[in-house]
């Protein structure tokens, strides 16, 4: 059993630390590993987190509300009535649907719109994801169906 007034710390355990910005001759004057200017090297430089160098930052950049992320979008395919005409009379199909326009290198997306614009003359069976509301019209007035998958 040791006495308390024999206690010492091990070999290597303590030593002082170095002290910086205290003169050339120190090994650690000069820039005081700092490097040189800039607002890291000076006194109270250090910086905020989220702190962008001035540039207005990101949380402010971005809308507070009201925001949605454009790469979840529901994107889909629009074709014109007056295109569907065109193509139905080089395929002569009665039934046109996504897979068979995939089929034939007019579409490459998976979704499919099909809008009013342009006339059909010819009825048609047509399968799509979404209609709008000339175009169904003017399909049905054709003798068609539109058929919504």
């Amino acid at each position: 059993m040791s006495l308390l007034s024999e206690l010492k710390p091990n070999k290597g355990s303590n030593y002082k630390a170095k002290r910086i910005g205290r003169g050339i001759g120190s090994g650690k004057g000069g820039t005081a590993s700092k490097g040189h200017k800039g607002q890291k090297a000076r006194k109270g430089g250090a910086v905020r987190r989220g702190f962008e160098g001035g540039q207005t930052p990101m949380a402010r950049r971005l809308p507070k509300f009201g925001f949605t992320n454009g790469a979840f979008k529901t994107r889909y395919e629009v074709i014109n009535l007056r295109d569907i005409e065109k193509w139905a009379e080089k395929m002569s199909v009665s039934e046109l649907s996504p897979d068979a326009l995939k089929k034939y290198g007019i579409i490459s997306g998976n979704l499919l719109k099909i809008l009013g614009d342009g006339e059909i003359k010819k009825g048609l069976t047509i399968k799509a994801h979404k209609f709008s509301k000339s175009a169904k019209d003017s399909i049905e007035k054709a003798g068609g169906k539109a058929e919504v998958i």
